[in-house]
């Protein structure tokens, strides 16, 4: 049960439309977290944050004097470092940084790799998978989902030993040995 309002409390919600409250990007941020089965905002809110400042120190790079050795070495310190990250494709140009997003890390969070490299069919069954414990990144068994792959470890993304899907996943292609089983 709710108290009334007061006179001076219903005049100030006269002024408030909570039918069409303002929120910055909020469709656009609920359909990337629905592509990606981001659960927690606060994920998708740290990704925006990182690739604003990304951006940020790019376009800082790119202002100073092309002939400057600081500038040189920075701008290839900061795109060997997005390139290893698997932000951006290749190492080329400075200009790649401005394309980095929230979107790009969401491509680099470890179910989107399951996903990639089929271990899964959608996000919801691979962010399922990866909290259950049934992927491992090198000798590591990872359970959160936002675990970002860099494009070394990705060729490591494998089933966990013990998992019963590694196992039916062996008996389906006929790879299963009888004797790793015991």
């Amino acid at each position: 049960m709710v108290r009334k309002l007061k006179f001076h409390e219903q005049k100030l919600l006269k002024k408030v439309d909570f039918i069409s409250w303002e929120v910055d990007n909020n469709l656009h941020e609920v359909k990337i977290m629905k592509k990606y089965y981001i659960q927690k905002r606060e994920d998708y809110t740290k990704y925006n944050k990182l690739s604003r400042q990304i951006r940020e120190l790019a376009r800082r790079i790119k202002d100073l004097d092309p002939n400057d050795p600081f500038r040189v070495d920075s701008g290839g310190q900061m795109l060997e470092k997005l390139y290893i990250l698997g932000l951006i494709p290749n190492k080329r140009d400075l200009s790649l940084c401005d394309k980095v997003t929230a979107s790009s890390f969401c491509r680099r969070r470890l179910p989107f790799v399951v996903v990639k490299s089929h271990m899964a069919q959608t996000m919801g069954m691979a962010t399922k998978l990866v909290q259950q414990g049934h992927v491992r990144v090198g000798p590591e068994i990872i359970k959160d989902p936002a675990f970002l792959v860099s494009r070394n470890l990705e060729d490591f993304v494998t089933w966990v030993d013990t998992s019963a899907i590694r196992k039916h996943v062996m008996e389906y292609n006929d790879m299963r040995d009888d004797f790793v089983a015991m």
